[in-house]
């Protein structure tokens, strides 16, 4: 049932094992392009996150009907028990093609975690108040993701990278241990069978929310990127923690996200999104242009707004649009084109970097580009369906 309150004591506990989750999987992501090299696969750091994001992505329609059916909590613990097996797992891989085996299993994480955290949120938050709410969990993911990324920047600059790994593990199971505490929100559910995994084809795509899920895989494409990329620009800069940019980035959204969240509650979700993603398209050109710590880091906060503005308005546009009983399935839907731009980011922005500090520019303004598409999209499928 919804409370009155937005802050709870459900909430809380889902905020901070949302922080734990992200921090866990976001941690080792510095890491990887040179744990990779390591391995001799230097050449495929296009990769890394790409096919994370292919099994993230193919497994959403599975979590969001799970979530519909068995309940929120079993396909968060789910994905967090993943992280945790994935994190153990890391430091007995010894060639390239086991650990993109591992980088597929991995995905799966992020396949079922946040899918039955954004339905439990929308579950337990008042109709009017969802964008607050996607902004306030939105900040606990981005701490978490920033405390990772630095946390595993500076473990890995002092220590062997398998201390990364297992504080990675550890960091999952605390999240699991939370999630098994809490109460399920789901109220006609079901005991799991292999039956449940059985897709028809209108379960998997939820046509209601096609406009934001298309706008999402556009937008987050420089996400992808700055994933892929942002390792090697800043050791190209002389930036010896590697998270650092992300940490910048992640901080400077924390704010606006709530302040994004609240007025996309009172003016409309396309207006906030309209902004978010020129800004989104204008720091990939700073990005580009950096040539000094200072600079990038200018450029990182200008990110930090843009992703900050836009990840909460567009969930809560999603759980606008979806049917109560289809949350998880509309969610899930977002997740996959989210999965799908993240994917063409790190695989494009691979692909055009090729491992060539000449071509850093180049992939950024891809970047700014695709940004640039999200801003027209919106404005024409949004002026069509006159959707708010």
């Amino acid at each position: 049932m919804k409370q009155e309150r937005l802050i709870n004591g459900p909430f809380i506990a889902l905020s901070l094992s949302a922080f734990l989750f992200f921090a866990s999987f976001n941690m080792i992501i510095p890491m990887l392009p040179d744990f990779l090299t390591s391995l001799g696969g230097g050449e495929y750091k296009g990769l890394i996150i790409s096919l994370f994001t292919i099994t993230a992505g193919l497994s959403r329609p599975f979590s969001g009907k799970l979530a519909d059916k068995i309940g929120r909590i079993p396909v968060m613990i789910f994905g967090a028990v993943v992280c945790f097996i994935a994190g153990l797992s890391y430091p007995f891989v010894t060639g390239v093609v086991a650990f993109f085996i591992l980088r597929l299993l991995h995905g799966f994480s992020t396949g079922f975690t946040p899918t039955g955290n954004a339905a439990y949120v929308a579950d337990i938050v008042p109709f009017n108040r969802r964008g607050e709410a996607m902004g306030i969990i939105g900040v606990a993911i981005s701490i978490g993701t920033a405390t990772g990324n630095a946390l595993g920047g500076h473990i890995g600059s002092i220590y062997p990278i398998d201390y990364v790994f297992y504080t990675s593990a550890a960091t999952a199971i605390m999240s699991v241990i939370i999630l098994a505490g809490m109460n399920e929100t789901l109220v006609d559910k079901v005991q799991f069978n292999f039956g449940l995994l059985k897709l028809n084809r209108n379960e998997i795509i939820e046509k209601k929310v096609l406009v934001p899920a298309i706008y999402m895989a556009l937008s987050v494409f420089s996400f992808g990127l700055v994933l892929t990329i942002m390792p090697d620009y800043s050791a190209h800069l002389d930036i010896s923690n590697k998270g650092l940019f992300f940490a910048v980035f992640v901080l400077a959204s924390l704010g606006v996200r709530i302040v994004a969240g609240k007025i996309s509650d009172k003016i409309g979700r396309v207006k906030v999104l309209k902004v978010s993603s020129f800004m989104l398209a204008i720091a990939m050109v700073l990005i580009a242009l950096s040539n000094s710590l200072i600079s990038l880091i200018g450029a990182g906060i200008v990110f930090g707004l843009a992703v900050g503005m836009n990840s909460p308005t567009v969930f809560a546009w999603a759980i606008d649009l979806a049917d109560d009983n289809k949350r998880g399935k509309a969610l899930a839907t977002l997740y996959i084109f989210l999965e799908i731009g993240i994917g063409m980011g790190a695989f494009i922005s691979g692909w055009i970097y090729s491992n060539d500090s000449a071509f850093f520019q180049r992939t950024f303004y891809t970047g700014a580009g695709f940004a640039l598409v999200s801003f027209i999209y919106l404005n024409i499928a949004t002026s069509r369906k006159q959707m708010h």
